[in-house]
């Protein structure tokens, strides 16, 4: 069982250096990944949460993590792909794969708050097919030569995008729990990363794997990850549980800018890691 942690960059700390020197931390102690979270305007239950503290970007965050970290994974959970283009964000994690050579995983999601897309001028209905076209175009833009697609949001003639992933392509896991969402893994994902409870992926990972076989596609070659908060995970005995229950990797949330928690979370989850294998 290999073991992410999510690093508060959404909780409002005032130095952004805290944050990054939590996945310095986390590599040190063995953690396998951290993840950033990423929206863009404190609306909704963001500005209840922050009102006007910051909320800091998640591709930034990760560029100066890859520069103070060597071998830890570096992982989104999720970017909101209606707020995003593909052209742009392959570039950018292309860029960031180039600066730290396999270790990034692109998590992407569809968004649920609809008043940030209002505020943003962005799709909401209609985001799930436009998602799907998104992560259609992303292996596009990867591969070697130009890149050429046509569909009915994205048009790409002859269209070159630089540089290129070190490997064939960026790992791409697709969140939610949704049987959208878990469709959307099946078909175009290399992991499905669902906000997810002990519940949830005991019921869900049957239908996920039912979904990966009407795609014809090995359930060994996806990585089942969901996104948990550590109140879930008290004991090695939980570990077990999520694992029985489907799970490879656990990405595990603390949800609070308190250090002295974050540290404390970010131990205890190296804990159960060095006792999980």
């Amino acid at each position: 069982m290999k073991f992410g942690f999510v690093l508060p960059n959404n909780w409002g700390l005032s130095d952004p250096n805290d944050v990054i020197s939590l996945a310095s931390e986390a590599e040190e102690l063995g953690i396998d990944s951290i993840w950033v979270n990423h929206h863009i305007i404190n609306i909704g239950y963001i500005a209840e949460r922050l009102n006007e503290r910051p909320y800091y970007d998640a591709l930034t965050i990760l560029n100066f993590v890859a520069a103070r970290t060597e071998k830890i994974s570096l992982g989104t959970s999720v970017l909101v792909l209606p707020y995003l283009h593909p052209m742009a964000l392959a570039k950018s994690l292309a860029t960031l794969d180039a600066l730290s050579p396999k270790r990034v995983i692109a998590g992407l999601g569809v968004g649920g708050l609809p008043e940030e897309n209002a505020a943003l001028g962005t799709i909401y209905d209609g985001r799930g097919p436009w998602s799907d076209e998104f992560i259609e175009v992303m292996p596009i833009l990867w591969s070697e030569g130009a890149a050429n697609y046509q569909g009915p949001h994205f048009t790409m003639n002859d269209l070159i995008v630089g540089p290129k992933p070190t490997e064939q392509s960026i790992k791409i896991w697709i969140g939610g729990g949704g049987q959208l969402a878990r469709e959307r893994a099946a078909k175009f994902g290399n992991g499905w990363h669902p906000l997810a409870t002990l519940n949830d992926i005991t019921h869900k990972v049957p239908k996920f794997e039912a979904s990966l076989k009407n795609h014809s596609r090995d359930r060994a070659d996806l990585t089942i990850a969901p996104r948990v908060e550590i109140e879930s995970l008290p004991d090695l005995h939980s570990v077990k549980q999520w694992q029985d229950a489907g799970a490879d990797q656990l990405i595990v949330n603390v949800g609070t800018s308190d250090l002295t928690r974050l540290r404390e979370g970010l131990s205890h989850v190296a804990q159960l890691s060095s006792q999980a294998n």
